[in-house]
């Protein structure tokens, strides 16, 4: 994100504007965000807005590297144990829905094949590496260590907000996200177990 303001007052205005625009961008999207909208939500102004972010494509840049830096250091992998990672990912999607919708419009309006970021931003290097270690001692199974984390992702994602079949949310009772845990686990240890 762009360097954050010194004083608390335009700190409080920059957290405002990021609140206010991850909002945004992840209900309309890129296309659909409104810089109006967020200014109004944010209580401040587009100079402002424009001076800590610069036009709108940066902002939404900004607010989705920070999106992916959350999900990165908050739901660390564990590749000795991909079938609990993938339950902290479903868990953070039912916490922040807004995250993986903005990694959705990302897809949709800017990166509709390949890699969601570009290779200078990649996220996942040391997820890889931990696949690959895991892998190499024999507790992960055989293949392409990215194919591996993007099979264990999108099976996290199963119930996601952008769930082709249902999005879960966590207003559900417990009991219902325990069963679906529970089936997430047994199915990605699974699908990632060596041998």
């Amino acid at each position: 994100m762009p360097e954050q303001p010194q004083t608390s007052r335009g700190a409080a205005t920059y957290q405002r504007v990021v609140e206010a625009a991850t909002e945004e961008f992840a209900q309309y999207g890129i296309a659909g965000a409104r810089v109006e909208r967020i200014v109004k939500a944010a209580r401040t102004n587009k100079a402002q807005l424009y001076a800590y972010f610069g036009d709108k494509e940066q902002l939404f840049d900004a607010i989705f590297r920070s999106s992916l830096d959350r999900i990165t250091n908050v739901v660390p992998i564990d590749a000795d144990d991909l079938s609990d990672w993938a339950v902290r990912l479903y868990d953070e999607y039912l916490r922040r829905p807004d995250l993986i919708r903005l990694a959705t419009w990302t897809r949709l309006e800017r990166r509709p094949a390949g890699h969601l970021v570009d290779t200078r931003e990649r996220y996942d290097e040391r997820k890889l590496a931990a696949i690959a270690d895991a892998q190499a001692a024999g507790r992960v199974r055989e293949g392409d260590p990215f194919d591996i984390m993007a099979m264990v992702i999108a099976m996290s994602m199963a119930w996601s907000p952008v769930s082709n079949v249902y999005a879960a949310t966590g207003e559900e009772p417990a009991d219902v996200h325990e069963q679906r845990r529970a089936l997430l686990r047994d199915c990605v240890r699974r699908a990632t177990e060596a041998g």
